[in-house]
């Protein structure tokens, strides 16, 4: 058979895997079985220490059944909050289902990571899609095998059962498992107050100018690009946990990107719309509004990403000497996405022709579609923590401002968002030299020779900094890394208060380091890392001169902050 027929049984095979798993989820599955089944004795091999196991719970459950003391065999991770009520330890039956369960998934889990002969990216997607099954079978989340339910409904005659109906009915009707009660927080009332006006308006975005709280600002301003995978307010939620309040009160003067939400008119924007109406716009409008020449740019995640290519475009663009930003701040942002964490799951050519096909048919990813992707990757504390918290104990969620956030999703224009995932996730361009061209420009991250403070999160899932880090290793420059403890959101959301609640790590970075030497360099410290940005960002942000208005007669206010486009749904 001639190569011809081995290149039509190919793409008869992908189209195949393409119509009937489209996510992938059954092939790596298959594929793990097929290995362990042609490697017998490794086989063995573990079927030997499962057998080990399997005495000791055998064991435990003889004990246990007699009324006899028994240390558990297997303990729930110290995140798994499924099993902490007394009952799962203290009756012998609950702790027998507890005690099985546990052992089922934890050999199932140690296999499929341990499979010879499979790439480790695809062990972690076998081991990813049987960990939603292994957690939706859980114990907890029946009624007639979780026996805190019962006792509840005992307890209250049945009513935590009735309101747990009514619970699920509102829940069907949103069309998603609730993490907070919508009419809790009104965007404009309770969240996202910061006095402000909208000062510019294209198709893209608005550009909010926020009121003084100082009367002497920072001469130079400070523009932050937020990510449009969900809305601006993230950076503004309730006044206490405000980056904008915070920074407004350092006297600093500070413009922001609102998205706006896109829809099927929009399918045609791509990256170039973003960067040039975008990023380009906000850094123009911000200087005109100041009459300063440069202005000290902040990204957070994907804004992040978008600001980094600007960065580069600009260099090129304008050249360093009319470069319009003097020096950026990266909050918890990829630019090499060789292994951008938990979501590496859906990356493949497979899923991402899935993607597109999708987008390609409405002009948009529908926000619905990457929020329950994105709860997926935890969905033991996103998903089922609280279909049982709400369903089986009748207990709606308690008010929580980054929860509605999360919950007030964006779409993706079709055509932007098909390049970003292909360009960067799939093929990882951005760190090759001149691979991309954006908006006329070849980027090359080592043009790119403004200062840099760059931000990441110990528990980030979503941008793990062990992969965030490698932005140091690519652009020239000084540059300042930190380490924040936390994770995506409150890592970088991570206000100034007493005593402190979290920590950060640290150091001036170098271009030849690795994550490593670096670590062997930071300090710890106690409290917010904002308090470090802030020595590092004041002083170069010029002298101080009186405070501007949040309008003025060539840009005067559309409409209050925070806008219009972020109410858009």
């Amino acid at each position: 058979m001639g190569p011809e027929f081995h290149k039509n049984f190919k793409r008869l095979r992908e189209g195949v895997t393409n119509a009937i798993d489209p996510l992938g989820m059954a092939a790596p599955i298959v594929h793990a079985q097929l290995a362990w089944l042609a490697h017998p004795q490794e086989l063995a091999e573990r079927a030997m220490c499962l057998s080990s196991d399997l005495w000791r719970l055998q064991l435990h459950t003889l004990n246990r059944s007699m009324g006899l003391p028994s240390a558990d065999p297997i303990t729930p991770h110290e995140d798994d909050k499924r099993f902490v009520d007394p009952i799962w330890t203290e009756s012998p039956t609950w702790d027998l289902v507890k005690e099985w369960y546990l052992a089922f998934t934890r050999h199932t889990q140690d296999m499929l990571y341990d499979t010879p002969a499979l790439s480790s990216k695809e062990r972690r997607r076998a081991a990813f899609w049987w960990r939603q099954g292994l957690n939706a079978m859980a114990p907890t989340n029946f009624l007639l095998t979780n026996p805190v339910a019962m006792r509840k409904a005992i307890d209250t005659r049945g009513d935590s059962l009735r309101r747990g109906y009514q619970i699920f009915l509102d829940d069907m009707r949103a069309g998603h498992v609730r993490m907070t009660d919508p009419k809790d927080f009104e965007v404009g009332e309770n969240l996202a107050t910061t006095p402000g006006a909208v000062i510019f308006r294209n198709r893209l975005l608005e550009i909010i100018h926020y009121s003084p709280t100082q009367p002497r600002v920072h001469a130079e301003p400070v523009v932050i690009v937020t990510p449009w995978i969900n809305k601006f307010y993230v950076l503004d939620l309730v006044p206490r946990k405000s980056m904008i309040r915070f920074l407004l009160d350092q006297g600093l003067d500070v413009f922001i990107t609102s998205w706006k939400n896109p829809d099927a008119s929009m399918r045609d924007v791509g990256f170039d719309d973003y960067l040039l109406d975008g990023v380009d716009t906000i850094v123009r409008v911000a200087r005109e509004f100041t009459g300063a020449e440069k202005v000290h740019a902040v990204g957070y995640c994907i804004g992040g990403t978008a600001l980094t290519m600007y960065m580069a475009w600009a260099n090129r663009r304008y050249g360093e000497a009319a470069m319009p930003i003097v020096d950026w701040t990266l909050l918890a942002t990829l630019v090499d996405f060789h292994k951008p964490g938990d979501i590496e799951v859906f990356i493949d050519e497979s899923s991402i022709n899935y993607l597109c096909d999708k987008m390609k048919r409405t002009g948009y990813l529908d926000g619905g579609d990457m929020a329950s992707s994105f709860r997926l990757l935890r969905s033991n504390s996103l998903i089922w923590n609280y279909v049982v918290n709400g369903w089986l104990y009748g207990e709606m969620p308690a008010p929580f401002d980054v929860l509605y956030w999360n919950m007030d999703t964006t779409r993706m224009p079709y055509t932007m968002h098909a390049w970003y995932l292909r360009e960067l996730y799939l093929h990882n361009r951005l760190i090759q030299q001149n691979a991309l061209e954006v908006a006329g420009e070849s980027i090359d991250l080592s043009s790119i020779r403004q200062p840099l403070y760059a931000v990441s999160a110990e528990d980030d899932h979503i941008a793990p900094w062990r992969q965030t880090f490698a932005v140091n290793n690519h652009v020239v420059g000084n540059k300042r890394f930190v380490l924040s403890s936390s994770g995506h959101i409150f890592g970088i959301v991570n206000p100034v208060v007493e005593p402190p609640k979290r920590s950060y790590w640290v150091a001036d970075a170098q271009r030849s380091d690795t994550v490593d030497t670096w670590q062997r360099r930071a300090q710890e410290q106690s409290g917010s890392w904002w308090v470090d940005w802030m020595q590092w960002l004041k002083p170069r942000a010029g002298a101080e001169v009186e405070a501007r208005p949040m309008d003025n007669e060539r840009f005067p206010a559309l409409s209050p902050a925070p806008g219009t486009y972020v109410m858009e749904s």
